[in-house]
């Protein structure tokens, strides 16, 4: 196939010797005006050490140029480029389609002892840079994927606030909740109530006293059920009810993550499937909490 046959091929080719005869034209026609125009015109009042400027109104065609140049920007933007033509942009994004396709056709059905492993993989060359390779978060450099999902998550982030994850309601401080026992008691009844990872370990008196604590300071922002939607927003904090989810891993990956230290880029480039993520979440999922 001719690259002329390429509609942004042609139309480049034309713009490029449209400039160069417009060009050449302008140079000429000025060229020619330098030789012929006399010093003649009404001066404004602008010196400078004896040098005035004529008074010129802005050339027609200028006007005329500038105002092509934008209509035809807006029509190579919305019309011309790249919806109806060829895109390297497009042709990845398709590429990557495709990919992802075969990708869950070959690996959607996995066993949770191979989601563990592909997860592990995936966590070793994307996430161990910043949370280490035992996921510890390396001396708290970052958060320790050790106890994310977990009891112990909860309390963490009762203990060092969250901030960065784009919500309306902005950071959440560190120590709302007062005593550790409380801490515990709100863990306690967030994992049994609202986290997909349901636990029966949970004595029936802590779930209520953590329930109390809960109502007075976390639904403000999370919500009575925990979903999040507060104030009369929606997604005015995160969602509880996907602490420990692959949706909750997802969002991360999506959005990135301020930290107390630095921010966690969003991972949106690399194109996660859905079987990668929910792979990444059993793997972190599956570590132990640290004694």
């Amino acid at each position: 196939m001719s690259w002329l046959s390429d509609s942004v091929n042609l139309i480049g080719l034309l713009g490029a010797v449209a400039i160069l005869l417009i060009t050449i034209y302008v140079v000429g026609f000025y060229f020619k005006k330098m030789k012929d125009a006399k010093a003649d015109g009404e001066l404004t009042e602008h010196d400078w050490d004896g040098i005035k400027e004529f008074k010129n109104d802005i050339p027609i065609g200028w006007i005329v140029i500038f105002f092509v140049v934008i209509l035809w920007g807006l029509w190579y933007m919305f019309f011309g480029y790249p919806l109806k033509s060829f895109s390297q942009i497009g042709q990845y994004n398709e590429e990557v389609k495709a990919h992802n396709e075969k990708f869950e056709q070959r690996w959607g059905s996995l066993t949770q002892e191979d989601k563990i492993a592909m997860g592990e993989g995936i966590f070793l060359v994307q996430c161990s840079q910043c949370h280490g390779i035992n996921a510890e978060g390396i001396n708290g450099k970052a958060q320790n994927l050790k106890a994310w999902g977990k009891e112990e998550g909860i309390i963490e982030i009762i203990n060092t606030g969250s901030k960065g994850l784009g919500y309306a309601a902005g950071e959440m401080s560190p120590g709302l909740v007062g005593t550790d026992e409380e801490k515990r008691q709100v863990a306690a009844y967030v994992m049994k109530t609202f986290s997909p990872r349901k636990s029966t370990k949970y004595s029936q008196a802590d779930v209520e006293a953590g329930r109390i604590v809960y109502q007075n300071i976390c639904s403000t922002c999370h919500g009575n059920d925990g979903s999040g939607n507060a104030n009369g927003i929606e997604g005015f904090a995160s969602d509880l009810r996907t602490y420990g989810d692959y949706k909750f891993v997802k969002h991360v990956l999506q959005n990135g993550k301020k930290g107390f230290i630095g921010k966690m880029p969003s991972f949106e480039y690399a194109n996660f499937s859905e079987t990668q993520v929910q792979a990444l979440t059993a793997y972190i999922n599956s570590l132990q909490v640290i004694d």
